[in-house]
Order: structure tokens, then sequence, then C-alpha cells
């Protein structure tokens, strides 16, 4: 049995990933959407992306819609990868 990944393990962070896993590859989700979702400040979102982002598992697009910035997340294959590795680890784990 591999360990698991540190970097998603967390709570936060793990409920990012198994949001983001299952968008298609080009259809990143906007920043306020996904704390939505998750029910997240801003703060603890931004520390949760920037370790995913560090980790090379996101991407952060930033960008403008007219004058008004805009930032989007999607998972990287790299992250796409981990998360499905991760998620092997738990299924180990519950199945015993």
């Amino acid at each position: 049995m591999s360990g698991p990944d540190e970097v998603i393990h967390q709570s936060m962070r793990l409920k990012i990933m198994a949001t983001l896993n299952p968008l298609p590859p080009a259809e990143p989700i906007e920043f306020t959407r996904l704390k939505q979702i998750l029910n997240a400040t801003d703060g603890n979102m931004g520390a949760h992306l920037t370790t995913l982002e560090k980790a090379g598992y996101i991407e952060v697009l930033k960008d403008f819609v007219g004058k008004k910035p805009r930032t989007r997340i999607a998972m990287t294959n790299t992250g796409r990868r981990a998360f499905q590795a991760h998620v092997a680890y738990l299924r180990e784990v519950l199945d015993g």
C-alpha cells in the first residue's frame, strides 16, 4: 500500500481537488464559484490554492472580463494523476 499524498490529504485541499476532478481539463472554475461550493473564505481558499499550485496540481488563471479581474482554477494533468492515486490509497485503507 502506498501512502497518502500529504498535499491532497488535508481536508480543504481534498475537497478542492474532488470538486475540480469531474471538470473537463479545458474547463476551469471561477474562484468565487469554487469558494461558494466549499463554503470557504477568500483567505482560506487562497492559502490552499497556493499550496496546490506550488505542487503543480492546479493552475490559477487570471484575466479580465471587461475591466473586472477574474480568477479561475483548473486541475493539471499532474494534479489529476495525484488525485487518482490518493483516491486509490483511500480505497485501499477503507477496503482493508
